[in-house]
């Protein structure tokens, strides 16, 4: 079980990138959640296992509109009894 604080830069605003978020989420059994930032950003913080994350990440990008230019990944710790995952 790993956890990562992501930040998706590119078309991820406003194309249904938080509903397919926490679709896959609940479909790979992760947690965690998603927020719009102000600079046009999506920050998301995700937990389960490498593989899960990686899919999670693959579903979104597959949405009609969604077009992920880069992300910042970082590491950091779990978080216990986390339930869900949440978009803000």
């Amino acid at each position: 079980m790993i956890r990562k604080h992501i930040v998706f830069y590119g078309m991820v605003q406003g194309v249904g990138f938080r509903y397919r978020a926490r679709y896959a989420a609940d479909m790979y059994s992760c947690t965690g959640w998603a927020k719009n930032e102000y600079d046009g950003t999506v920050s998301m913080e995700i937990q389960g296992k490498e593989e899960d994350i990686d899919r999670v990440i693959m579903n979104i990008e597959a949405g009609t509109y969604v077009r992920i230019e880069n992300m910042d990944v970082k590491p950091i710790p779990t978080v216990e009894g986390e339930r869900g995952f949440t978009t803000h």
